[in-house]
């Protein structure tokens, strides 16, 4: 087990263990020192989102990282993405992301990705941990030997250049009317010019980043004032990215939201007639509708599923040949195109179909009925919950009520003190009682 990173790095409360400035300081000791391989200069790029508290974790990092003799390139708010694609595109040996993602501007966290663009492995994350935890005092550069950092200006634009050519050669959004929700983060430039250059019409949202309102109200976890500005305005699409923009939820031009198994299926339909798919069908998470599955069986495609987190779909595209994978979240994975989850792209992708099929959103991007599914979440203290022999018990309880017909997903949230219990299955009274049941006893335990 690792004990800072989670399913997406290393995230919590800013300002309280473990995302202080002293332990980014190590963090970036660390990190600096696995990377450090070689008798080249090395290089590490940061970008953050907007949250207040990156101001503190950036300058922290930039420390750790120059005291073992890495060279820092600053790249200020930009989406997590395009970080990736920075790291490999300006020969670094380590990216950094400073970001809660969808969380409140409370939290902060920190992500990784190699030279390759790739997020780090479970034993990378376990090195930087062991180094965290040792004196790193004899692993000091000398004072000839330290680092230096700057900023890089350009940064937003080779993005924003990146993720246009994604789109078919001579095909532009004009005529489209877009509203794109940016959560009041790290997009809240890239994406709206983006598009705009596409040639859409683009009504901006979530723009106004001030330290406090990421994600407030706004982006992927809260699309109502999305739906109504959709509707107000007439506009064709809503885009909802959230804070650091690696995940995207689409509302049709009705208000109705569409989640990313739905944007999922559209694309593996769509890159499955051109002769474009890879693996002969997607990868998907634990979490997905079992509706995706069926309609991926129908057109002769496959569904394999990972554990919750977008690293694991990463990791098993790579390792079987597969090219389309995501979360129903909204990460959304098109290795053709990045390493990573990236809501800009994929929502690219998803008006490219718009425009070849000349259908509205919501034709074009309903393409299952999804079984009924239910998620619950149970907070707790501490200890391990699921460990206890009620809830093991109420566990295979539910299994044996939902059948071969549903299926039935318990875990421990790996960013957050929560117990997700989810169900689904073709009965949605039985797959209702399941899960609160499940989550009565879970919470009894958890108490």
């Amino acid at each position: 087990m690792r004990k800072f990173f989670g399913t997406d790095g290393i995230r919590g409360q800013a300002n309280a263990y473990p995302m202080t400035a002293e332990m980014a300081l190590k963090i970036g000791m660390a990190a600096g020192l696995v990377f450090k391989n070689g008798g080249h200069r090395h290089r590490v790029v940061i970008g953050k989102d907007t949250r207040l508290s990156g101001y503190m974790l950036e300058n922290a990092l930039v420390a750790g990282f120059t005291s073992v003799g890495m060279d820092v390139f600053l790249l200020g708010p930009l989406p997590t993405p395009a970080v990736a694609m920075l790291t490999r595109s300006l020969r670094t040996d380590l990216g950094v992301m400073i970001s809660a993602s969808h969380n409140p501007f409370q939290d902060n966290g920190i992500k990784f990705f190699g030279p390759d663009g790739f997020k780090l492995s479970d034993e990378i994350e376990k090195s930087i941990e062991t180094l965290v935890e040792s004196d790193l005092t004899p692993h000091l550069a000398s004072a000839q030997e330290l680092g230096r950092a700057k900023r890089i200006d350009g940064a937003q634009e080779r993005y924003i250049e990146t993720a246009k050519r994604t789109l078919p050669r001579k095909m532009s959004l004009e005529g489209l009317r877009v509203v794109v929700d940016c959560a009041n983060g790290a997009a809240y430039k890239v994406a709206p010019d983006a598009l705009f250059e596409l040639g859409a019409d683009v009504i901006r949202m979530g723009v106004s980043p001030d330290g406090f309102n990421i994600n407030k109200d706004c982006g992927s976890t809260s699309t109502d004032a999305l739906s109504k500005k959709v509707h107000e305005v007439r506009a064709d699409i809503g885009i909802a990215l959230d804070g650091d923009a690696d995940r995207v939820i689409i509302v049709d031009e009705n208000g109705t939201v569409v989640d990313g198994d739905q944007l999922m299926a559209v694309v593996a339909q769509s890159w499955q007639a051109n002769g474009r798919l890879a693996g002969n069908g997607i990868v998907a998470t634990v979490m997905s509708n079992l509706g995706l599955e069926r309609y991926l069986g129908d057109l002769g495609l496959g569904l394999e599923r990972t554990k919750v987190g977008d690293r694991y779909v990463v990791e098993h595209m790579r390792a079987n040949g597969f090219n389309v994978g995501g979360e129903q979240s909204g990460h959304i994975v098109l290795s053709d195109f990045a390493t990573t989850g990236d809501g800009l792209i994929a929502a690219l992708q998803i008006m490219a179909c718009i425009k070849q099929q000349d259908k509205p959103v919501s034709e074009v991007c309903r393409r299952f009925e999804p079984v009924p599914q239910i998620l619950k979440n149970v907070r707790y203290k501490g200890g391990a919950p699921l460990q206890h022999s009620e809830v093991k018990s109420a566990i295979e309880d539910g299994e044996a009520r939902l059948g071969t017909s549903g299926r039935l997903v318990i875990r421990a949230s790996g960013t957050e003190p929560l117990i997700r219990v989810m169900a689904e299955g073709d009965d949605a009274d039985l797959v209702k009682q399941v899960v609160n049941d499940i989550a009565g006893v879970v919470a009894s335990s958890a108490a």
